[in-house]
């Protein structure tokens, strides 16, 4: 897929590209060649829905260089709209395909976000980079840094980023945030590459378990995420509004 090809899909105004697991990694690999830092965001229907009302998100999500379709809601508004995607290209599978091309690449990450340490336990990014870098024997990890810090402390944190000589970088600060940070700093982050990824590190450090396969496979993993947190029944009821908008927007044109 070349660089300045991009095959998009529109839904309620904001474009998705039309990309399914191997096209997302080709544009990786692709963005991983260029000069200056690409943006990569992986909105599910939730965000779409936000920027929608969000000028700035809208903006951001623009401006990013790959647009990957993360949410099942995504996947069957595509169809709706009579333009299915072959697949839904989730964050967290998306960030381990990185991971192995890294690896193989001899390129480098960077971990910025998540939980701070207690005295209980390590920095959540600490943990998710020894749990992966086990995994990843020769993944090189150019450096952590939690989540957690005031304003005025974000010029030393890019600084921090771009001494590390990463080549990419995960920022896991929730979103719109962690995109906003990014959109923010991208001209003056050195690595290739950034992308947020929010609950990935509790994934990654065990202190967050994943939607079992049977979950993931009939899209059903913000069923087992309300199982676990309950408290985010409110932003799981935005998956039937952002259908019905889709719906809506459809018989108007």
């Amino acid at each position: 897929m070349s660089i300045n090809k991009r095959e998009t899909l529109e839904i309620l105004g904001i474009s998705v590209d039309k990309v399914d697991m191997s096209k997302a990694l080709s544009r990786f690999s692709e963005l991983m060649d260029t000069e200056e830092c690409s943006l990569i965001v992986t909105p599910n229907s939730e965000i779409i829905l936000s920027a929608t009302k969000d000028s700035a998100l809208r903006e951001i999500i623009a401006s990013a260089d790959l647009v990957i379709p993360d949410g099942i809601g995504i996947v069957h508004a595509s169809k709706l709209l009579g333009q299915p995607l072959k697949e839904r290209v989730t964050g967290i599978d998306f960030m381990e395909m990185i991971l192995v091309w890294l690896q193989e690449h001899e390129k480098s990450i960077y971990l910025f976000g998540s939980k701070p340490g207690t005295e209980e336990r390590e920095a959540v990014c600490d943990i998710a980079a020894k749990k992966k870098q086990l995994q990843y024997p020769n993944l090189k990890i150019a450096g952590t840094h939690h989540g957690y810090f005031k304003p005025e402390e974000e010029d030393s944190i890019v600084e921090e980023i771009n001494a590390s000589g990463a080549d990419f970088l995960c920022v896991a600060l929730g979103s719109p945030r962690q995109e906003d940070f990014i959109a923010r700093r991208r001209k003056e982050l050195k690595v290739k590459a950034a992308i947020g990824v929010g609950g990935s590190f509790d994934v990654w450090a065990g202190t967050l378990k994943r939607a079992p396969e049977f979950y993931r496979e009939h899209g059903l993993e913000w069923l087992y995420r309300l199982i676990q947190e309950p408290s985010r029944y409110k932003r799981m009821a935005m998956l039937p509004v952002f259908m019905l908008k889709v719906i809506m927007n459809k018989s108007k044109s």
